[in-house]
């Protein structure tokens, strides 16, 4: 890690990186938001915005299970639910006649009300309520390890289900005569931002973690012309909305999650307005 650390220190000559919580949190953000940016390319084209976010609020519900049954790891119990409650929540909405986004947000207020009265019986909610808006700087090189491991197997997933996933967000009944297992990719894919939302939580908040996911892939999709520029702007987006928000959040003394967020919304602006002048 020193190596890493002297790096950073080099290519960003900030008094802040002095600070070894603050390479921690860089080299998270590095880590993180690209995952966010391809991820949520295909969460914006399958318009599953709610979806991501009602993952985000099922995680005070995944930690009160896991108090309930003497889980000491909340992080097994976060993401073992979210899981669950991805699955479920993707079953019944193939099965209904009710739009998408009423069932999604059936499913996100009852995970966040249940989670919300299990910790308020329990008396703990204080000691969770941090992950309303979650801490970045709190990251640990170990945590930074594990956090490596998660974006390897995403990758590795990722690799394998895109372009099935493409075609099924083009045109699902073309994807399904072609011999794509429509159901296995959506429930794989549902599965992956589960995991992503639930590793990330506890550093970037259950109020901002959609954001983050859905602004660069949307501000990206503003101005690329085709899925390889879709891709790379949301990756840079993404990045530059977390190098950026980290450094300006500590020379301002404002939390690093929602001045990412505020910048990834910029970004966003900044994007639709080209589109218009572009079209114009």
């Amino acid at each position: 890690m020193e190596v890493i650390y002297n790096f950073l220190e080099m290519i960003l000559p900030f008094e802040c990186m002095s600070y070894i919580f603050m390479k921690n949190a860089l080299i998270a953000i590095v880590l993180i938001t690209p995952i966010f940016a391809m991820l949520g390319t295909m969460v914006v084209n399958n318009k599953l915005a709610f979806f991501s976010d009602a993952l985000g609020h099922s995680a005070l519900t995944g930690i009160a299970i896991g108090m309930l049954f003497g889980i000491t790891n909340i992080n097994i119990s976060m993401i073992l639910f979210a899981i669950i409650f991805a699955v479920l929540l993707n079953s019944v909405k193939r099965r209904t006649s009710y739009s998408a986004d009423t069932i999604i947000s059936v499913f996100s207020s009852i995970a966040m009300a249940l989670g919300l009265a299990m910790l308020a019986k329990t008396g703990n909610f204080n000691k969770y309520s941090s992950y309303l808006v979650g801490d970045i700087l709190s990251i640990t090189a170990q945590e930074i390890g594990y956090l490596v491991i998660a974006v390897i197997v995403v990758l590795i997933v990722w690799r394998y289900i895109f372009n099935k996933l493409n075609s099924m967000s083009i045109n699902s009944a073309l994807a399904k005569s072609k011999g794509i297992n429509i159901v296995l990719i959506d429930n794989i894919f549902v599965i992956l931002i589960a995991l992503v939302v639930m590793i990330s939580i506890r550093w970037i908040g259950i109020l901002l973690i959609n954001s983050l996911i859905i602004l660069p892939a949307a501000a990206s999709r503003n101005i690329s012309k085709n899925m390889r520029q879709y891709h790379l702007f949301s990756v840079i987006f993404a990045l530059f909305s977390g190098i950026t928000g980290l450094i300006i959040s500590y020379y301002n003394d404002i939390p690093t999650g929602p001045m990412i967020v505020i910048i990834s919304g910029v970004l966003y602006f900044i994007t639709f307005y080209l589109k218009k002048v572009i079209k114009e």
